[in-house]
């Protein structure tokens, strides 16, 4: 039966005896004598359900004293409504037709509270006894713990189905991933690296290791080849690493901490006693218990932080720290070395420290002048360059045999013509022998043609990432600069081309505004330039230079790149276009060092040129032939233009640019 359906046959059940025991005669004839009794038993049931207190409580709150005690049973009536309903409201002396009314009121107000107290009571006892038997079980449990633990059986039956669940998801293997099947198992399958290895390994595989920072673009193997070095340096018998040095690798893009040094997974951190969930024993006790972090798991090995110019600042002094003691030391307001019962681990971890005697590794896709000057005085520096189309497609094949896929002729000549990242060429040689054995309906054998490489690349939304520019076809007004970003280097279309102005001496120079104000001053000065080199006043033509794409120039490296193709539109002189050139041009003509000569030349090896021509200031900076290049030092601007414009029979005769 419900509880409500319960409540409602006992209301009943208790009104019924009500009417018995107040044995009330109906009707409008009644007696003080009957109405005194009826008021007794009222009065008596409900003092034996509230109690005594509660009544005196009840009847002040409601001023119904001076009416419960009076003689006359009518008035004592109204003190009864008072008190049992709860109401100052009841003032009025009833008539003797209005009693019965009343009565019932009264009646069936004591029928619930009697009924609800019934079940209250009935609640209660049910709840004593489910509160009996969780307490029982629970004894039970500590029961069995305490002699588990005893007999060296700590699990509880949860922790036990949690392993089993565990244990279970182990036992599901899905295929390896491409990039587990395919990636470098030794440093001689690590492609286009061969310098940057060799200065790794050197500065590695050494009886006094030094921290390293690596620079490249993404996708060349930093990461790759950083711990297949450590492999080979545990392998000498020369090196400070042993044969179980831990690699240690982490993400500075990732890695987060508490400034109130709660908690710090690099460094390390104190966990509260309290809030933290600490080990029972020692929460019990209110012991804090430092938490060693990556910095410790590292210790004896290397520590490989990929992106290290993300880590957050103020974690990267605390690890400067750590550099510096090659340990970690900790602090808490609750720890007490005076306190007793604190184990002994964690009073040598407060008193000396966690070891943290590794070498760092640092990995970064910035420019070296975006890294904190004080982690790169600590380190040595180590660039990776960026891959070749011919370093690209052997990493591909590589990568097909490793898969037991068959390449069409073409294939990774294609790939390496939409992407200069490995990574980047495995992804797309995976997407394609995804798509090749999707098409078959088989694994076994799979075929990856061309059509269906450039399916894959166009459902890629990828697009070939250079043009080969370079001609042999000399132009008027015509040059290809060089500019660089990040590790990348590319050629810049300049051209020019000038018209004898309508009136002489009000001509006009236009410039594309999109190419920065250092592209515009690099125009400023190569027109003081041209004047002479050629006597002649640009003010009496109209020329017009543009920086093809529009794209923003942030230095002075174009200026002499900018002087050959005014000079060539004035003097209609054609210029190689098999050729690019980079230097700063001063206002004696002189071409001055500029940045970036290294990353330029591959620019310019994407575009097909057959050389560069770079400041003599340069010269050190890139070695002959490098990427197959012919690198020409140049002085001046005149030594430019010797090497740049191309003599006509109409120009032949003509008497040569002075110097």
């Amino acid at each position: 039966m419900r509880l409500k359906e319960w409540g409602d046959t006992k209301m009943e059940d208790v009104k019924d005896l009500l009417g018995r025991l107040l044995n009330r005669v109906d009707g409008s004839g009644i007696s003080d004598e009957d109405l005194n009794r009826q008021i007794n038993a009222i009065y008596s049931i409900y003092a034996s359900a509230v109690g005594s207190e509660q009544i005196i409580v009840q009847a002040s709150r409601f001023n119904a004293l001076k009416y419960i005690h009076d003689e006359n049973p009518r008035i004592r009536l109204i003190g009864m409504e008072r008190l049992i309903l709860e109401s100052r409201e009841y003032t009025h002396q009833p008539a003797d037709d209005e009693i019965p009314a009343i009565l019932d009121k009264l009646e069936d107000k004591l029928a619930e509270m009697l009924a609800r107290q019934a079940v209250e009571k009935q609640l209660e006892e049910k709840i004593a006894d489910r509160l009996d038997e969780r307490h029982q079980e629970y004894v039970n449990e500590i029961r069995q713990e305490i002699i588990e633990e005893e007999m060296g059986e700590g699990e509880s039956p949860a922790n036990r189905k949690k392993m089993e669940k565990l244990e279970a998801m182990d036992k599901v293997k899905l295929t390896s991933t491409v990039m587990q099947v395919v990636r470098p198992q030794s440093l001689s399958e690590i492609v286009g690296q061969d310098r940057a290895v060799k200065a790794l390994a050197s500065r590695i595989a050494s009886p006094y290791p030094q921290h390293l920072i690596l620079y490249g673009p993404p996708g060349v193997g930093k990461t790759t080849a950083a711990r297949l070095v450590l492999d080979e340096a545990k392998k000498l018998p020369f090196t400070a690493f042993g044969e179980n040095a831990p690699f240690v690798e982490c993400d500075g893009t990732t890695l987060r901490w508490d400034s109130r040094d709660m908690t710090n997974p690099l460094i390390g951190s104190v966990h509260d006693p309290i809030y933290q969930g600490a080990q029972r024993d020692l929460a019990d006790e209110g012991i804090p218990e430092p938490k060693p972090g990556l910095v410790t798991d590292a210790h004896g090995g290397v520590l490989f932080i990929d992106e290290i110019g993300e880590l957050d600042p103020m974690m990267l002094n605390k690890l400067l720290k750590v550099l510096e003691d090659k340990r970690v030391h900790f602090e808490s307001a609750y720890y007490d070395e005076d306190a007793p019962g604190i184990p002994e681990y964690i009073r040598k971890l407060f008193k000396e420290g966690a070891p943290a005697d590794f070498i760092l590794i640092g990995a970064t896709t910035r420019d070296p002048s975006e890294i904190n000057p004080a982690i790169r005085s600590r380190c040595a520096e180590v660039f990776f360059d960026p891959l070749q189309p011919e370093h690209v497609i052997e990493i591909v094949n590589h990568a097909a045999e490793k898969l037991k896929v068959h390449l069409d002729d073409g294939v990774a000549r294609l790939i390496s013509e939409y992407t200069m990242e490995g990574r980047k060429a495995v992804s797309l040689l995976a997407d394609a022998y995804g798509l090749a054995v999707y098409e078959k309906g088989s694994a076994d054998a799979p075929v990856i043609t061309l059509d269906l490489m450039k399916k894959t690349a166009m459902a890629s939304r990828l697009s070939p990432w250079y043009d080969k520019v370079a001609s042999d076809v000399p132009k008027v007004g015509h040059i290809y600069g060089l500019g660089v970003a990040g590790y990348w280097g590319s050629t810049v279309e300049i051209e020019a081309t000038a018209f004898p102005a309508r009136e002489e001496g009000k001509g006009t120079i236009h410039f594309n505004e999109t190419a920065g104000s250092m592209a515009k001053d690099s125009v400023a000065t190569a027109a003081s330039v041209v004047r002479e080199l050629t006597d002649k006043v640009l003010s009496d033509y109209d020329l017009h230079v543009n920086i093809v794409g529009g794209g923003n120039i942030d230095g002075p490296s174009a200026g002499s790149a900018i002087t050959a193709a005014i000079i060539s539109a004035v003097e209609k002189i054609p210029l190689r276009q098999d050729y690019a050139v980079t230097g700063e041009i001063s206002l004696s003509g002189e071409v001055k060092p500029v940045g970036g000569v290294y990353e330029k030349a591959f620019g310019a090896r994407q575009a097909g040129m057959k050389g560069i021509l770079i400041p003599e200031g340069n010269r050190s900076d890139i070695e002959e032939g490098h990427l197959g290049l012919t690198v020409t030092p140049v002085k001046n601007i005149r030594e430019v233009l010797d090497k740049m414009l191309v003599r006509t029979p109409k120009t032949a005769g003509e008497e040569p640019l002075p110097v």
